[in-house]
């Protein structure tokens, strides 16, 4: 049985009103920023289910402009955040849409920048955790609450050790690996979340590992 501690009870510190409509859609807008990085002139917001049905009255839009901005759930700026991105001449749209089998409150996020366009799909699951299940196309699952690694390599025998040792070596434990592949010997990206932010060093040595086409590192949100 998961222990209950008091903020799955009380819920994050945050701007309100809603922690799910509210603080769980700035910390998808700051997991987007996180993997999208911050070079970005034009972001759709494509809104699903509750969300696209609320998102006005809940300050979801708010809230999602807000942590592509990179602000925290208790920052007052929240509030302002469309004048905010209005000053750094980022175009923001807000379309409703039907995302699929997904989570009632789910949001595609697509940043755009000169002819570069790349996405996330996330969801606001409850007490203002999150769920990123999607990024470009590729299944994927963590919730932002651990530093994460997405590692995407060649799938062939032994690549999964030679990505461990490389963390291993920074004295970082793995709390949790998950591995989706399109097929086998094909594409295969994994998911480490670690119990300690993975700095640059262990970053780069997973780089050069044969095989490995590209690693991205979420600091937890």
């Amino acid at each position: 049985m998961k222990n209950v501690g008091v903020f799955d009870i009380l819920g994050p510190v945050m701007i309100g009103p809603s922690s799910s409509h509210t603080a769980g859609a700035v910390r998808l807008g700051r997991a987007a920023r996180c993997i999208m990085g911050e070079d970005f002139k034009k972001v759709n917001f494509y809104l699903h289910g509750s969300f696209a049905k609320t998102y006005k009255g809940h300050g979801t839009d708010r809230a999602l402009v807000a942590g592509i901005l990179g602000m925290d759930t208790d920052d007052e700026r929240i509030r302002k955040s469309f004048d905010i991105a209005k000053e750094r001449d980022i175009e923001i749209n807000f379309i409703e849409s039907d995302l699929g089998e997904v989570h009632p409150n789910t949001v595609k996020i697509e940043f755009i920048n000169s002819n570069i366009t790349s996405y996330i799909i996330g969801s606001s699951i409850g007490g203002g955790s999150i769920a990123v299940v999607n990024i470009d196309g590729e299944k994927v699952y963590f919730t932002g609450e651990y530093p994460t690694l997405l590692v995407k390599y060649k799938d062939k025998k032994g690549m999964i050790s030679k990505i461990s040792f490389a963390i291993a070596l920074g004295d970082i434990n793995i709390a949790t690996l998950k591995v989706d592949r399109e097929s086998k010997g094909e594409i295969a990206t994994a998911v480490i979340e670690t119990d300690n932010k993975v700095n640059y060093n262990i970053i780069d040595e997973i780089s050069k590992l044969e095989g490995v086409f590209s690693v991205k590192f979420i600091d937890a949100i």
